[in-house]
């Protein structure tokens, strides 16, 4: 899977972060490992100008999704010329999403995984125009996004483990499994 992020919004984001989100969120939903997605981080004014020519709607908005190809789910795997499909573009305004975080109550970097949680969503065709189709992408968009939490609270502690591991090791003059595994500075395997 093949996911590009551009950051042209002039704020500092862990743009790592936000493309560890969308291809979580990407294979919970199963799309096809050819997918391909676009992720543009803009400032308010470019947002502004895209949220008025494409909805019609004045003012800038948080995130918009602009869906491409339809990904042919009834193709054989060992079908001939499989080819990428381009999934589409999220677009995100890190600056209209500020004061989102902040009214939620958390971090910045949480609000744009939800707003690209939200976006792969829209781009797989899921809408809340209506309060039924509201309550089925709401509730997918909070089940993705706290599996997503929990996996990389995971990944955290795990990581943390590992640290405090190497560090009882170097105290005890012994060398962690990982270290031992990897050649000395300026050396190649």
């Amino acid at each position: 899977m093949s996911i590009e992020i551009a950051n042209e919004s002039g704020v500092n984001v862990d743009e790592t972060s936000i493309v560890s989100a969308a291809r979580y969120a990407l294979d919970k939903m199963e799309v096809s490992p050819l997918a391909e997605l676009s992720i543009l981080l803009v400032t308010l004014e470019v947002m502004e100008d895209l949220h008025e020519r494409w909805m019609d709607l004045p003012g800038p908005t948080d995130v918009m999704a602009f869906p491409m190809d339809e990904l042919d789910s009834s193709r054989r795997p060992d079908a001939p010329d499989a080819s990428p499909a381009l999934l589409g573009d999220i677009v995100l305004c890190p600056a209209f999403a500020k004061d989102q975080a902040k009214t939620a109550g958390h971090a910045l970097i949480d609000e744009l995984h939800l707003l690209t949680v939200h976006g792969v969503l829209h781009l797989l065709g899921y809408d809340h125009a209506e309060p039924a189709e509201e309550r089925e992408m709401f509730a997918l968009q909070k089940r993705i996004l706290g599996e997503y939490q929990d996996a990389v609270a995971a990944l955290d502690k795990r990581d943390a483990q590992r640290s405090t591991d190497d560090r009882v090791l170097g105290i005890a003059g012994l060398e962690s499994p990982a270290a031992a595994a990897e050649p000395p500075a300026g050396e190649t395997p």
